[in-house]
């Protein structure tokens, strides 16, 4: 059975990543992460995004969920833990509309070369701290 719990221990270290690194768009504030278990995906973490149909349904503003699925994310070392969070963030558009940025984007790319290049600037960046 898929369950669902909060992650407050990823939303840590979103935060601390989006603070390292240059996110000024993103409203960390309406970025919630959670923790899946029992999932059949093949993924270690997906975002989930809420479109701009279901804000005005509901009257609400442009959230944001990462869900790191426990039975890949928990084994990974801290460093692809990291990298994997890095990739899920860099889904977040400039516009924080609700929408996703798709991995292939007006000639950038979010790949494994992106992310490590994401990642040596956040390595980088947190040494100077």
């Amino acid at each position: 059975m898929l369950k669902f719990e909060r992650a407050y221990d990823i939303q840590t270290r979103v935060n601390r990543i989006l603070s390292v690194l240059d996110f000024p768009h993103i409203r960390r504030n309406r970025v919630i992460c959670m923790r899946s278990q029992g999932s059949k995906s093949k993924a270690t973490a997906r975002i989930w995004s809420m479109p701009r149909i279901w804000q005005k349904a509901l009257g609400i503003k442009s959230h944001y969920v990462i869900e790191v699925i426990s039975e890949r994310f928990d084994k990974l070392n801290k460093e692809d833990q990291e990298r994997t969070l890095i990739h899920e963030i860099m889904h977040i558009p400039k516009t924080f509309s609700g929408a996703l940025v798709p991995h292939k984007c007006f000639g950038k790319k979010i790949d494994r070369k992106s992310v490590e290049k994401m990642y040596k600037e956040y390595k980088s960046k947190l040494k100077k701290l």
